[in-house]
């Protein structure tokens, strides 16, 4: 299985890397930019909840009656990591998700949370996300990257959604973005200080644990299947190359404005 792990690794390191080195952290100047890249990245942050809500379901019994479903070792695995992502603690050491984190460094901000409001109001209100999109304008690279997701969720596949989990969503944040936020973050700390405090987390908790057992999930899932693994490479490449073009739409969007 290390092998295996590997082989993917190798495949997806071009992908990881153009990401770290995207074109869309350099023109980050100033506040105004910083809030445009959030409007496009809350998407994933929301989709990332659902697709860990999905391994939950799938890995673990969250019905009743309750009966013991799969392995001890992955229901610990997905439980762990749903402890930390869903009720983890704000700067106040109040209990919040990484969503709703988010959520509040862009209401400090000041990034329009209008969009990503009623695209979830409708989709909570009607459970239609084409729809959902439409009513709330959301970008087509926002919305290609939720629906590639939901292609993985509604598969049914465990070991497909572990492994966009694993090896498309985690430890992609890159060091100059991290500093980027932090200069910005000298001029203005009341505005960008809990999303200062998010990168912090999920590079902490996110980055470093969190992806040794997602790694461990994946694994386990895949097994022996050599199918699972080829299957689990293709869909990680897919992931990444959506990612590549969210940021594409934020890089387009900044510049935009820059140019006007």
């Amino acid at each position: 299985m290390l092998d295996q792990v590997e082989k993917i690794k190798n495949a997806i390191a071009p992908l990881r890397q153009e990401i770290v080195n995207h074109k869309v952290y350099g023109v980050i100047k100033d506040l105004d930019d910083l809030k445009i890249f959030m409007e496009y990245h809350i998407y994933a942050v929301w989709d990332f909840m659902s697709l860990l809500k999905t391994l939950q379901n799938n890995l673990t019994c969250t019905q009743v009656p309750w009966f013991p479903v799969g392995s001890a070792d992955t229901r610990h695995l997905i439980n762990e990591i749903v402890v930390g992502e869903e009720s983890d603690v704000d700067l106040n050491g109040n209990r919040t998700s990484h969503f709703e984190l988010y959520l509040d460094g862009m209401k400090q901000c000041g990034a329009d949370i209008t969009q990503i409001d009623r695209f979830l109001t409708q989709l909570k209100n009607t459970g239609n996300r084409e729809l959902a999109f439409n009513f709330a304008g959301t970008p087509i690279e926002a919305r290609n990257f939720v629906d590639f997701t939901f292609e993985i969720i509604e598969s049914k596949k465990a070991y497909l959604q572990a492994a966009i989990f694993t090896f498309g969503r985690e430890d992609l944040i890159p060091g100059m973005f991290v500093s980027l936020v932090n200069d910005i973050y000298k001029n203005f700390p009341e505005n960008i200080s809990i999303f200062k405090y998010y990168l912090e987390r999920h590079i902490e908790v996110d980055g470093d644990h969190h992806s040794h057992l997602a790694l461990q999930m994946t694994s386990m899932l895949c097994g022996a299947d050599t199918q699972f693994w080829e299957e689990a490479e293709k869909a990680s490449l897919l992931s990444l190359k959506k990612r590549i073009e969210l940021w594409d739409g934020a890089y387009r969007q900044i510049t935009s404005r820059n140019t006007i």
